[in-house]
């Protein structure tokens, strides 16, 4: 049976992927995104176009993740339309570049904003339901970066991926007596088929970077080019989308813990294999090894 699944910052890269394949996958997905009557208009008109021309249930929904007001209403919106909500994926995000010491306090705190604070709000509102009807899937898009290799220049970003894989593993323990599961994609360094380079933000304050840029000239081009050579050219976005759609369509108590689409293999994959592993053995050591599976009373 099909599900209904909302995807937040689904207005482009893995989101609008995602929720393509999703939705050609049999699912009713809304595609959430901020400012749908203004800059991001044209990405509701081109989600309504592909819906009427694949014949798909492909909706858009109003949701700025920095609003618990906007994150209550597209809840409310989904399932006053629906009647239901299945899936939730954590997709939001947003990545700034630059040497670190040149970003603000409050410009750390805009990102942690964004891709931690984001998935809280979303959570606030739409786990009231997921949890009374004692079934459903939390699935967080992460990033190599939390456990695998770390370029310089991302760390703000790399930070907040970090705080927000923290919080989806302590999640993953307190939804599963409600019978809700926990899923985390782990994306790998994709350079091409997202905007998160293009559009990445960068520090203001200006001060500190000619000093870094003497010693560390072009080395966030460096970066990019680099990251994009270890990719094979056969791997594109759209890996993320497929691996979500796999996730989604597996039956409740089967799904994976944690999935790794790394065509550039960074070492995240055996790290956290390693970590999840030892997560498993303390719950059961102390007891709470109920805690690995959804075992709610309708799941």
């Amino acid at each position: 049976m099909g599900k209904t699944i909302v995807i937040t910052g689904a207005g482009s890269g893995f989101g609008a992927l995602a929720a393509r394949a999703l939705a050609d996958a049999g699912h009713t997905v809304y595609a959430a995104m901020r400012d749908t009557a203004g800059r991001n208009a044209s990405r509701v008109a081109e989600a309504e176009a592909y819906a009427a021309e694949h014949q798909v249930d492909l909706r858009t929904v109003e949701l700025d993740v920095l609003s618990q007001e906007s994150a209550d209403a597209a809840v409310a919106t989904v399932l006053s339309e629906a009647g239901t909500l299945d899936v939730l994926v954590h997709n939001a995000g947003h990545m700034v570049t630059g040497p670190t010491e040149a970003f603000t306090p409050e410009e750390l705190a805009a990102v942690y904003d964004t891709n931690v604070l984001g998935t809280q709000r979303v959570n606030r509102a739409a786990l009231p339901h997921l949890r009374a009807q004692e079934h459903g899937l939390v699935l967080w898009i992460g990033s190599t970066s939390t456990r695998g290799g770390t370029p310089p220049y991302l760390a703000p970003y790399f930070a907040a991926k970090a705080a927000m894989d923290a919080l989806a593993v302590s999640y993953a323990a307190e939804l599963a007596r409600f019978g809700i599961e926990t899923t985390i994609v782990v994306p790998g360094a994709f350079t091409s088929g997202t905007n998160h380079f293009a559009t990445g933000g960068h520090p203001t304050e200006q001060a500190v970077l000619p000093a870094y840029e003497e010693r560390y000239a072009g080395l966030m081009d460096q970066v990019a080019q680099r990251l994009a050579a270890l990719a094979p050219a056969d791997a594109p976005a759209s890996l993320v989308a497929d691996a979500i759609v796999e996730v989604v369509d597996t039956p409740t108590g089967e799904r994976p813990f944690r999935v790794h689409v790394d065509p550039a293999n960074d070492g995240s994959e055996e790290v956290s294999r390693v970590a999840d592993r030892i997560r498993a053995e303390f719950l059961t050591r102390i007891g709470l090894d109920d805690l690995l599976a959804p075992h709610g009373t309708a799941a």
